[in-house]
This record gives C-alpha cells, sequence and structure tokens, in this order.
C-alpha cells in the first residue's frame, strides 16, 4: 500500500486526506471468448436431445437402457479416453511444478528483502510461477468442463463419465458397447416433454467456435438464466442470415413466456491467456482507459503514480485481459478515482 495526498475544499478552507493506495501486479489470466448475442425463448413438444461426448475414447459401459427415466446428474455412459489420461497427467505434473517454483520464488523473495538478490532475479521467478498458474488454470477449466474433480485427482485416469443434462426419457443408445466414439459424437437420444430452449442466432463468422455444451447465459425480466448449447442447426435462419444455436433452460424460471425476444452471451469453451490487471484499476482518463503505475521518478506525492494507456482484448467478471503493460508489472488496483483527482489537481495546479 502507497499513500496519496488529497486536498479537497469545503468553503474558505481545505481538507487534505491521505488516502491508501493498492497495489498488484499484472499476471497471466485465462478469458473464455464470450459474444452478444440477440435470442428468443421458443418451446418444443417432446423435443429431442442427443447428449454427446466431449471427447473421444472407447465406450466401456452404459449406466441407462431405454425408456427409462433420467433426471439432470444421472450417470449415462462410462467412455475411457486417452485425451482424459494425459490431461489429468499434465494437471497433476503441472501442480508439482507450481509448488516447486512457489517454493523458489518464496526463497528468492528473501534473499530480495534482505538485499541479496536482484528485482531483476525476483520478477524472472514471478513471470516463471505466473505462467505455471495460467497453464494450470486452463487445464483445471478443461477438466471442470469434464465433470472431473481436480480436488481430489491424485493420479492420473482415462475414465470419462457422461452426465445427463436435464430430465427425459431414454429414447435411444446411439452407440454399441465397446465401441469407440469421436469427440462431439451423439451417444444418447432422450426426449423432453414441453421443453423450453433459447434460440440464439449466432454471426457466421464465430461458427466455427460454437460447440456442443458452450454456455449461453440469457437475461430476461433483469435474471439471469444460464444455459448451454444442445444443438447447432446446420441452415442459417433466412431473415437473420446467422447460425442457429439452440440452448435449453434446464431451470425453473417463473412467468417464461414464449416468442419473447432477449439478449444474450455465449462463452466459447476454448480459452486464451493474456497479461490482466483486476478491472477496479482501469480509469478513463483523457478519452482513453488507462491503468495507473507507480512513478519511479517523482518528487511529489501528487506525481507518485503515472497513467498508462491500454488496450483491452478480453474480459471476465473480475478481471480484464490488456495490452500496455508487461506480465509482473505493478499497477494501481483499486481506488484509481484518488489517483485521477490528484493527477488533475496537480495539472490544474493549486489555484493560489
Amino acid at each position: 500500500m502507497n499513500k496519496i495526498l488529497l486536498s479537497l475544499l469545503f468553503g474558505f478552507g481545505s481538507l487534505v486526506l491521505a488516502v491508501e493506495v493498492p497495489l498488484a501486479q499484472t499476471q497471466m489470466h485465462s478469458f473464455k471468448k464470450s459474444v452478444a448475442l440477440n435470442a428468443k425463448i421458443i418451446q418444443l413438444s417432446n423435443a429431442q436431445q442427443s447428449i454427446t461426448s466431449l471427447v473421444g475414447g472407447h465406450l466401456e459401459k452404459y449406466f441407462v437402457k431405454p425408456a427409462q427415466d433420467v433426471k439432470k446428474g444421472d450417470k449415462i455412459a462410462l467412455i475411457r479416453s486417452i485425451d482424459v489420461s494425459k490431461m489429468s497427467a499434465d494437471y497433476i505434473a503441472l501442480k508439482k511444478q507450481y509448488k516447486a517454483v512457489q517454493k523458489n520464488y518464496e526463497a528468492v523473495e528473501k534473499l530480495y528483502k534482505k538485499g541479496m538478490t536482484s528485482m531483476q532475479n525476483l520478477n524472472a521467478q514471478a513471470i516463471k510461477r505466473s505462467k505455471i498458474a495460467a497453464n494450470l488454470t486452463a487445464l483445471q477449466s478443461q477438466l471442470k468442463t469434464l465433470n472431473i474433480d481436480v480436488k481430489n485427482l491424485k493420479k492420473a485416469t482415462a475414465d470419462f463419465i457422461l452426465y445427463a443434462h436435464s430430465c427425459g426419457r431414454v429414447s435411444a443408445l446411439l452407440k454399441p458397447l465397446h465401441s469407440s466414439v469421436s469427440s462431439n459424437e451423439p451417444i444418447v437420444s432422450i426426449v423432453k416433454n414441453q421443453a423450453y430452449y433459447v434460440k440464439s442466432y449466432l454471426p457466421l463468422e464465430y461458427a466455427t467456435k460454437a460447440r456442443i455444451g458452450d454456455k449461453i447465459v440469457v437475461n430476461y425480466a433483469d435474471k439471469e438464466i444460464i444455459t448451454h448449447a444442445t444443438q447447432i442447426m446446420p441452415k442459417v435462419d433466412e431473415t437473420t442470415q446467422r447460425v442457429v444455436v439452440l440452448s435449453s433452460v434446464d431451470q425453473k424460471v417463473d412467468d417464461l413466456f414464449i416468442d419473447v425476444y432477449v439478449k444474450a452471451t455465449i462463452y466459447f469453451s476454448d480459452a486464451k491467456s493474456y497479461v490482466a490487471v483486476k478491472k477496479s484499476a482501469l480509469s478513463f482518463f483523457n478519452n482513453e482507459w488507462v491503468v495507473f503505475v507507480p512513478n519511479k521518478e517523482a518528487k511529489e506525492e501528487s506525481l507518485a503514480y503515472l497513467p498508462r494507456v491500454v488496450v483491452i482484448v478480453a474480459q471476465d467478471d473480475e478481471y480484464v485481459g490488456i495490452k500496455g503493460l508487461e506480465l509482473g508489472e505493478e499497477y494501481v488496483s483499486g481506488e484509481s478515482y484518488y489517483v485521477k483527482s490528484a493527477l488533475l489537481k496537480s495539472s490544474l495546479g493549486d489555484g493560489d
């Protein structure tokens, strides 16, 4: 934490405040690409849903039979996959690497505090740790998508269990036992009665990115409805010339009206990592997005920080991916309003 002095005018006097300014270092953060869509609430009677495998592998076992009623979360099939085996093995190896790098970082940090090593060496350790952490986060996200409990993952496993996405009745087992299955290949068909769906209109340039299972969040009557893509239609909508993506509404929603148009956001399963700062660090200054960084050559409190222009390339609920700052660089992570006020006051002078 650093302090910045602000003088606030009240009538004929002034009040000087010392504000604690939090600092943080930029880090690599994994972002999922998202696109805002127009969508429509629809209802399909006797809608048929295909449950697909997210990975390729060997179909070992069915947990269901035709005409059996299932509910969301029930086991459907067991698939043994080389891809899952490799991902789980890589995750365990990365966890071990991260622990080792963390210990190295802490050791170098102690040496740095004693003046026995350089800031450059400390930053190098921080960058190495951040890169491994980003890879670990991305792999953890992929394993969670496959419903693999990473907290209890002690050794590599090839087992991938396919679960029911919603309630319904099994209409057909589409693949014979002990056969090979491909990623996104239908395994089981389930019939849902009186199902609500969201019909989203996806621009053609994003058609190749969409996958079955992608999350689609719908804004409906000031509520967020989380759905998942179940079908990507092979024919574009004639009116909009956009690809139609259907996602099922599995949660209970009161007063859901049919044929109402809504705003939606699709989150693609593929993730990318960028240098990131906390959202609270962003400030709009001189008609540009900036992040404030410490001014090492400052001689006055009001000039303790400088605005660095950044370009926003990705974002989620907490972090913003940017261009304009280096990995591991120190920045003002909050209270940027006070820093901005101090800079503006300094540029205008004290008014004496």
